[in-house]
């Protein structure tokens, strides 16, 4: 252990969640040369290849494989001891503000049940975001936190953990031709109108939120999306969980095959780190 970088551990486990250098500097606010750099000096340390880099791809090795099974529960141990003396150091009082697009769904209801069993002394309040404006709350200070779908590249925010991941469906009329499918292959919805956020969210995220070529009329909520999926002015694409919560007898929800499943982050301002947040994100961590 002499001389061994937290650092480097942490570096070694985004790089294996990830499996990619420049994605893993991202993650890690550093360069791609800096995580190179921090992953020889740890298999330095450990005295073996953890981690195989060809120019086609990355994987860890056998030895890599067995420091992540036995790393991983460590670290986040450790983490834990952590967090848990900072907030008991700090107390966690006062209130948590918690934003979230669309609806709130059985995922934050645990991590807000977790969060108050834990901090009886933080009150947790709860805030519809705009499906429009999913990070303007945060950044005006609205709310602490906030659920929202990924991709977020936003660098004033911070991104995690990962609240949930679900598959996709597409919101259609009940007379829509695909409405009788079973499910709906993702080259198909390229050709449909997709109700879609409109501004001010940024572009990558709308096009993340509608994956198809042809215009579709822009909404500020889930609700007024579904409105008009309804009225055939278009179709909806949305996460199962969410999907069973915006039922109704004139719109049919299929799922999507060949999507990438809708995932979930907790995303925070950068300056905006406080006991109360950090131990929301543990509650988060905790319920996954």
């Amino acid at each position: 252990m002499g001389g061994l970088e937290l650092r480097e551990l942490e570096c070694f486990l985004v790089l294996a969640e990830e499996l990619h250098f420049g994605r893993a500097g991202e993650r890690l606010y550093v360069s791609q040369s800096r995580v190179s750099q921090l992953l020889r000096a740890l298999e330095g340390r450990v005295g073996g290849r953890l981690v195989e880099r060809t120019s086609r791809r990355v994987r860890l090795t056998p030895l890599g494989e067995g420091f992540l099974a036995r790393l991983g529960p460590a670290y986040e141990a450790l983490a834990a001891a952590v967090e848990e003396t900072r907030a008991a150091a700090s107390g966690v009082a006062g209130t948590l503000r918690v934003g979230f697009v669309g609806t709130a769904g059985a995922g934050l209801s645990r991590a807000l049940r977790a969060f108050h069993a834990a901090h009886p002394a933080c009150v947790a309040e709860v805030a519809e975001i705009p499906f429009a404006d999913p990070f303007g709350a945060v950044r005006e200070g609205a709310v602490d936190v906030a659920v929202v779908p990924l991709p977020v590249a936003e660098p004033d925010l911070v991104v995690g953990p990962v609240f949930s991941r679900h598959r996709q469906t597409v919101a259609l009329p009940v007379r829509h031709p695909l409405a009788g499918r079973a499910v709906v292959p993702a080259a198909e919805l390229a050709g449909l109108p997709l109700v879609r956020p409109a501004g001010p969210a940024p572009a990558y995220w709308r096009a993340a939120q509608a994956p198809s070529d042809v215009p579709g009329p822009e909404v500020t909520t889930l609700q007024e999306g579904v409105a008009l999926v309804a009225a055939g002015r278009g179709a909806l694409v949305l996460c199962g969980p969410t999907a069973g919560q915006l039922r109704r007898d004139d719109v049919v929800f299929v799922p999507v095959e060949g999507l990438p499943d809708s995932v979930l982050g907790l995303v925070r301002h950068r300056d905006g780190d406080n006991g109360r947040v950090r131990a929301f994100a543990r509650a988060v961590r905790e319920c996954a």
